[in-house]
């Protein structure tokens, strides 16, 4: 149904879009314009794009401009450090193109920093519009590129949405809220915190928002509670030693997603520590690996593959009106989050 676009497969010089619309003295649109055949550009124009791409020895990939005729292409520009959530996200995104009967192209971006050359790719092998889930739906310079290049697109799980762009999330803040206020029912007054990645927006509501729920209800948070993670496995492991191998340790540890959450228990069991009985541990997301750890975890759930659905379906609506030569407002949709009480957490005496 879909195919995964190649870094291997670029051209030797290394030549983009923007190189062409550069040499051409015109927008990158319009070079994106002219690789898929749109009608719209004139024939000076779509002279001076193909004289720039036969200098520069750009290579326009000839199938994927042909497959497009007729054909709705969605990108997914991708760069999660989490494999469960990508898992999650494709589920969603694979499933609701196989219902509009649009192809799926992918394509990774290792860093920020070759994030232009990867929507560069993806313009190229001919996507209509493109999905960008975090991090990068929280990168200034992506974003900023696609407005400029005119293609349809939709954030997701980004808890500062553009008015520019249409974005599909949760209240990340609400849900931290609710587990912290849930932590503090079942007794623990002394809860640690292990941050997501710091350039993840929902990364600082959730912290803020734990934040907020301790101060209300008259509980001071010593910076020693508090632990930096980068919403891996491995950032989990050594945020979740920093926290239990101080003299005293906190009841319950609040982590930013359930991959570090994972690594909290494991690092607890290796201590020999019962959870939940000696520290509580609890996470955010839902995704697989909370039910695949012992004790299964709880956390919040944020509806990763409904979102991916949502967002395709948006896009879908996006590139239609465009291809129909009607204006199109962005849309922000609030998806519903879920409290999920498992094993990992029970009433501190």
């Amino acid at each position: 149904m879909g195919s995964e676009t190649k870094q291997g497969d670029r051209p030797a010089g290394g030549a983009t879009v923007w190189d062409v619309a550069q040499k051409a003295g015109v927008s990158a649109m319009t070079v994106s314009r002219v690789i898929n055949g749109n009608a719209s550009v004139s024939d000076k124009t779509r002279e001076k794009v193909n004289r720039a791409i036969q200098e520069l020895n750009y290579q326009v990939n000839v199938a994927a401009r042909a497959a497009r005729i007729g054909t709705l292409r969605v990108g997914l520009l991708y760069s999660n450090p989490s494999a469960a959530f990508l898992s999650a996200f494709l589920v969603g995104a694979l499933g609701e193109c196989s219902q509009t009967g649009a192809h799926l192209i992918l394509e990774n971006c290792d860093n920020l920093r070759s994030q232009r050359k990867a929507i560069d790719r993806l313009i190229a092998d001919g996507a209509d519009g493109i999905l960008v889930p975090p991090p990068l739906c929280d990168s200034k310079a992506a974003l900023k590129q696609l407005a400029e290049m005119g293609i349809p697109s939709v954030a997701v799980a980004t808890a500062k949405p553009s008015p520019q762009m249409s974005a599909v999330r949760i209240d990340d803040y609400e849900g931290a809220l609710t587990m912290t206020k849930h932590l503090l029912a079942l007794g623990h007054t002394d809860i640690g915190f292990i941050k997501g990645d710091p350039e993840h927006t929902p990364a600082q509501l959730r912290y803020q928002a734990f934040i907020d729920a301790m101060r209300e209800a008259g509980h001071h948070v010593p910076a020693e509670r508090v632990a930096q993670g980068m919403f891996t496995y491995r950032s989990g492991l050594l945020a979740a030693r920093e926290l239990l191998a101080q003299p005293t340790r906190p009841t319950a540890i609040f982590a930013s997603n359930d991959d570090m959450a994972a690594a909290v228990i494991a690092v607890a069991h290796g201590l020999h520590l019962q959870v939940p009985d000696d520290i509580a541990v609890c996470g955010f997301d839902d995704t697989p690996v909370a039910t695949t750890v012992w004790p299964e975890l709880t956390t919040v759930h944020q509806p990763i593959t409904e979102m991916a659905r949502s967002a395709v379906a948006l896009l879908v609506e996006h590139i239609r009106a465009r291809r129909a030569g009607q204006s199109y407002m962005p849309q922000h949709r609030l998806m519903p989050f879920t409290l999920v009480e498992r094993e990992s957490t029970e009433a501190h005496d």
